[in-house]
C-alpha cells in the first residue's frame, strides 16, 4: 500500500511537470518502472495504458484554458499515433535504450538553443499564423511516436523542444498541443501493446496509481502554463530539456556517483542563474508578451 501511494504522489508530480512543460510524465514513470526491476516492454505498456487517462484529463484540461493551436494539433497527432503503433509493435526487437543517447545529445542542442533565445532575444507570445506544414509536422510526429512507444516516453521531449525552436507559436500553445495530441499516442501504443503483448504483462495497480496521481495534477498543470508568461516558460522547458537528457547521457557514459552529482549540480545551478536573469530583465519583454 505504502508503494502505491508513493506511486500515486510521482504521478502527480510527473504529470505536473509534464503537463506544465510539456514532457516528462513517461520518462519519469518509466524510469520508476525500471529500477523496480519491471522489463521495458511491460514498463512501456503500463506507462502507456496509464496516460490514457492522464493524457485525456491534461488535454481537456488545455482545451478549457485554451492552450492549443489547433491548426497543428491533427498533423502531428496523426501520424503520431500511427507510429506509435509501430513502436509499439516492434519494441521487443528494437534496441530502444541504445538509440536513446543519440537522440538525447540532439534534445540537449535544442535545450541549449531554446535557452539562448529565450535569455537573449526577444519572442512574442502572440501566434502569427502556424508556420509548419505538413511536411515538417508529419515526420516530426511518426519520429516522436515511434521512440515514445520504444522507450516508454519521448513524445513530448521530441515534439515540444523542436516546435518551440520555432518561430510563430508561444510556449504555451506548443506544450498545450504536445500534451493534448498525446491522448491519441497513449491509445495508439496501448493498442499495439495489447495486441503483440497481450493484458497480462500489465502492472495494473501502478497504472491505476500513476492514472490517480496524474489526473489530479493535469488541471494544476494546464493552469500554469496559462498564467507563466512565455519569456519565463521557455526557460523553464529549456533548462529542463537539458537537465533529463543530461542524465541519459551521464547514465550511458557510467560517471561515478560523485562526478555525476557534481554535473547534476552544475546544469542546475546554471539553470537557476538563467530563470534569475530572466526575472531581473522581464521588463524587456513586458511590450511583446
Amino acid at each position: 500500500m505504502n508503494k502505491l501511494i508513493i506511486f500515486s504522489v510521482i504521478g502527480f508530480l510527473a504529470q505536473l511537470v509534464d503537463g506544465s512543460l510539456g514532457m516528462g510524465f513517461g520518462a519519469t514513470s518509466s524510469s520508476l518502472l525500471l529500477m523496480f526491476g519491471i522489463a521495458p516492454a511491460a514498463a512501456s505498456a503500463s506507462i502507456h495504458m496509464a496516460e490514457i487517462a492522464t493524457t485525456a484529463a491534461s488535454g481537456a484540461s488545455h482545451l478549457w484554458f485554451k492552450n492549443v493551436d489547433k491548426r497543428i494539433l491533427w498533423r502531428l497527432t496523426i501520424p503520431g499515433a500511427i507510429s506509435a503503433f509501430i513502436g509499439a509493435a516492434f519494441l521487443s526487437s528494437l534496441p530502444g535504450d541504445k538509440l536513446k543517447p543519440f537522440i538525447s545529445v540532439f534534445l540537449i542542442v535544442l535545450g541549449l538553443y531554446i535557452l539562448i533565445r529565450f535569455l537573449f532575444f526577444n519572442h512574442s507570445s502572440k501566434s502569427q499564423g502556424s508556420p509548419f506544414s505538413s511536411k515538417f509536422l508529419t515526420p516530426l510526429g511518426m519520429v516522436g511516436g515511434f521512440f515514445d512507444a520504444v522507450g516508454g516516453g519521448g513524445w513530448g521531449p521530441i515534439t515540444a523542444p523542436v516546435l518551440i525552436a520555432k518561430n510563430g507559436i508561444s510556449p504555451k500553445k506548443v506544450i498545450g498541443t504536445v500534451d493534448t495530441s498525446e491522448f491519441a499516442i497513449a491509445v495508439s501504443a496501448t493498442l499495439g501493446f495489447i495486441l503483440f503483448l497481450g493484458v497480462d504483462q500489465y502492472q495494473w495497480q501502478w497504472v491505476i496509481a500513476f492514472m490517480i496521481g496524474g489526473v489530479i495534477a493535469a488541471p494544476i498543470a494546464a493552469w500554469l502554463v496559462r498564467i507563466v508568461p512565455s519569456y519565463l516558460l521557455g526557460v523553464l522547458v529549456g533548462g529542463f530539456i537539458i537537465l533529463t537528457n543530461s542524465m541519459t547521457i551521464i547514465k550511458t557514459v557510467g560517471l561515478p556517483v560523485s562526478l555525476a552529482t557534481l554535473a547534476y549540480s552544475l546544469i542546475i545551478g546554471l539553470w537557476a542563474v538563467a530563470i534569475f536573469y530572466q526575472f531581473k530583465n522581464r521588463k524587456r519583454f513586458v511590450a511583446v508578451h
